[in-house]
């Protein structure tokens, strides 16, 4: 029975898009404003006029369970600060805790700068797999943030209570710190530690706000979408059964 329902929501979700997606090419939807959003947008340029560095932490999530979502939503996002920053003297830094993640970085990096017209500036080394475990990936990282000219350091993916050093080192280098974190532990560091926090699924979010295109959008209304639905089935379930009817 389970599969068939994870079946069926799949395909209620491919559905959704498909429509949403259609509709929008024809209306351009209004989201409410996100601070910690509207922030990271004006970083990119900023990063470029004063010819300082962005760092890119993806967190040491395995795309093979249910972490994985937030590791795709930090790509999504990385995709385009890597095109929207791509002709900057210094280039953005990406890391990753994990092997495959790691690879798909490098990938997801190259076509940022395939998109914007300047493949040939792209530098390999500029997405890094910094360690295997959350703390030895978190040291990795802390090199980068503290001694490579780093203005704003982007932490979207999984981060655990050791997320606190990555924002120490921002803290202490005046770097700007916008993050968010699918871990409960690691979002309550970085909502103590960020002047405006990205808090719950607005980590999925980050895409769309980045990137006006009909596919980002259409992805973040029907999130809501969903949403909406998964409380009213559990809503109704709650009244059937105090009604007795289950």
């Amino acid at each position: 029975m389970t599969p068939i329902i994870a079946l069926g929501f799949l395909f209620l979700t491919i559905f959704l898009f498909l429509v949403v997606f259609l509709f929008i090419k024809k209306y351009t939807p209004q989201f409410r404003e996100i601070l910690a959003l509207t922030r990271l947008a004006r970083s990119l340029g900023l990063s470029v006029e004063d010819g300082k560095r962005l760092h890119i932490s993806l967190g040491h999530s395995s795309l093979l369970d249910e972490r994985g979502g937030s590791a795709f939503a930090g790509l999504s996002a990385l995709r385009i600060i890597s095109e929207k920053t791509s002709v900057s003297d210094m280039p953005p830094v990406a890391s990753a805790g994990d092997a495959a993640l790691g690879l798909l970085t490098q990938d997801t990096m190259q076509a940022g700068y395939q998109a914007a017209g300047v493949e040939e500036l792209y530098v390999h080394t500029t997405s890094r797999v910094t360690g295997l475990t959350p703390f030895s990936y978190t040291v990795g990282a802390m090199y980068i943030a503290s001694d490579e000219n780093v203005s704003t350091n982007i932490m979207l993916g999984h981060f655990g209570a050791e997320a606190s050093l990555l924002a120490d080192v921002a803290d202490r280098n005046y770097a700007t710190l916008i993050g968010a974190s699918d871990n409960l532990a690691g979002q309550s560091v970085l909502y103590a530690s960020t002047q405006d926090a990205l808090i719950g699924e607005e980590l999925f979010a980050t895409g769309a706000y980045l990137d006006t295109s009909s596919s980002h959008s259409a992805s973040l209304i029907v999130q809501d979408i969903l949403r909406w639905l998964i409380i009213i089935t559990l809503l109704g379930g709650s009244a059937l059964k105090f009604i007795g009817v289950f």
